[in-house]
C-alpha cells in the first residue's frame, strides 16, 4: 500500500506536462472542483433560504433582487476557482489574465441582462404611457433592444479585453465586410419596419390579419420579423419590412360582419307570395337583435335566374367573432326557411325541363303515301 502511494507521489512530482508538475495539475483541478462543490452548496443551501425568505415578505423588490444576482452569483465561483487553481498551477500568462478577466466582464453583463428580464414588467407598465393598445408591442420592442444592446456592448468589451478593434475588425474584411453591410441593410429595414408597424398601430398581438398571403393570428412583434398563427396552427414568421411595404388587412378592427348571399324560389311562386316574402325578411332582419341596424341592410328580388326567381339579401351582423357570426347566420337562415314555407313556396334548385313534342303518327302516313 505505502509502496503504491510512494509510486504515485514519484510520478507526480517527477512528471509534467506543459512544463507544470502534475502535482500541481492535480492541486489545482482539487480547487476548481471544490469551488464546484461550494457553488452547488452555494444555490441548495444558500440561495435555497435566501428564497423562503423574500417569499414572506409583501414587497416583491427583493424577490428581484434575488433573481437578478442569483445568476451572477453562482458564476462568481468559477471565475474564483479558475484563478486560484491556475495560479496553483503557477500559470501566469497573459492569456490567463484575459480569461479572468472576459470572465469578470461576461459575470457583469449578465447582471445587467438580468435586471432587463426582472424589470419586464415594469417596462410594460411605462410603455403603457404611448398607449394601452399597443403596450405589450412597445414594451416587447424596449426589452429586446436593451437585451441586444448589453449583449452588444458585452461582446465588444470582452473583444477588446482581447486587444480585438471591432471596428478595425469589420473594416479589414473586404468583401465580407460588404457582405456584413448588406446583411446589416436587410436588418435595418426590418428595424425600422418594426418601428413603422408600431407608429401606424397597423396591428397589434392577438389581431387577425392577412398580409402578402399570410393569413392568421397576432402572435408577437419582434424587431425584425412578426409572428403569424395561421389557421392550420402552423407559424409562420414575416420579415418586418415585407409588413410595412404591402397592405395589411385586419379583421379584428371591424365590429361587424357581412351576410351576403342569395336564395332562389321556384317559377311557380306567385308575384303575392314573392312580396310577402319579401316583406317578411326584410321584417325579419329589422327586428333581428343580432343584425346591426345602421349598416346597409338590402332584401330585393332583382333576377330571373334560368332555374330560380333570385332574391339577394345583403346585411352586417353586429359582432365580429367567427363562432358568434355563424350562430347569427344559421339563426337568420332558419328564419328565412320558416317564411319561406310559411308563404308556401318553395326553393328552387339547378333543373332542367324537357318537352316532348306530341306527333301525329296519321299525318306521317298520309305523306308516306
Amino acid at each position: 500500500m505505502y509502496q503504491i502511494k510512494d509510486n504515485a507521489l514519484y510520478f507526480l512530482t517527477q512528471n509534467s506536462f506543459l512544463n507544470v508538475p502534475l502535482y500541481k495539475i492535480a492541486q489545482g483541478l482539487g480547487i476548481f472542483l471544490f469551488f464546484l462543490f461550494l457553488r452547488k452548496l452555494f444555490a441548495l443551501v444558500v440561495l435555497g433560504v435566501l428564497k423562503q425568505i423574500v417569499k414572506k415578505t409583501k414587497s416583491s423588490f427583493d424577490d428581484k433582487v434575488l433573481d437578478i444576482v442569483s445568476g451572477p452569483l453562482k458564476f462568481t465561483f468559477i471565475i474564483v476557482g479558475f484563478y486560484l487553481a491556475v495560479n496553483i498551477m503557477q500559470i501566469d500568462t497573459q492569456m490567463i489574465d484575459k480569461i479572468v478577466r472576459s470572465m469578470i466582464i461576461a459575470a457583469i453583463f449578465w447582471l445587467f441582462f438580468n435586471i432587463v428580464t426582472v424589470l419586464e414588467k415594469a417596462i410594460f407598465n411605462f410603455a403603457k404611457k404611448f398607449g394601452k393598445e399597443l403596450y405589450r408591442e412597445i414594451g416587447n420592442f424596449f426589452i429586446k433592444s436593451l437585451k441586444i444592446f448589453i449583449f452588444s456592448v458585452g461582446l465588444v468589451a470582452i473583444l477588446q479585453e482581447w486587444d480585438i478593434n471591432v471596428s478595425a475588425f469589420i473594416a479589414s474584411l473586404g468583401l465580407g465586410g460588404l457582405a456584413f453591410a448588406l446583411a446589416a441593410k436587410d436588418t435595418a429595414a426590418n428595424l425600422f419596419g418594426g418601428l413603422t408597424i408600431l407608429a401606424d398601430k397597423s396591428l397589434k398581438i392577438d389581431d387577425w390579419i392577412k398580409v402578402d398571403d399570410v393569413e392568421g393570428v397576432v402572435e408577437d412583434i419582434g424587431l425584425r420579423t412578426i409572428k403569424v398563427r395561421t389557421f392550420e396552427k402552423s407559424l409562420v414568421t414575416v420579415p418586418n419590412q415585407i409588413v410595412a411595404n404591402n397592405p395589411i388587412e385586419n379583421f379584428s378592427r371591424r365590429d361587424i360582419r357581412r351576410i351576403k348571399m342569395r336564395i332562389g324560389l321556384t317559377y311557380s311562386t306567385t308575384k303575392e307570395q314573392m312580396s310577402a316574402i319579401l316583406k317578411n325578411i326584410k321584417d325579419m332582419l329589422k327586428s333581428h337583435p343580432k343584425i346591426d341596424q345602421k349598416a346597409t341592410m338590402l332584401v330585393n328580388f332583382d333576377e330571373f335566374e334560368d332555374s330560380s326567381l333570385s332574391i339577394f339579401i345583403y346585411c352586417f351582423t353586429n359582432t365580429a367573432k367567427w363562432d358568434e357570426y355563424l350562430a347569427i347566420k344559421e339563426d337568420v337562415n332558419l328564419k328565412i326557411m320558416e317564411i319561406v314555407e310559411t308563404a308556401k313556396a318553395e326553393f328552387a334548385f339547378p333543373s332542367q325541363s324537357i318537352y316532348v313534342e306530341k306527333i301525329d303518327l296519321n299525318s306521317l302516313k298520309d305523306k308516306k303515301i
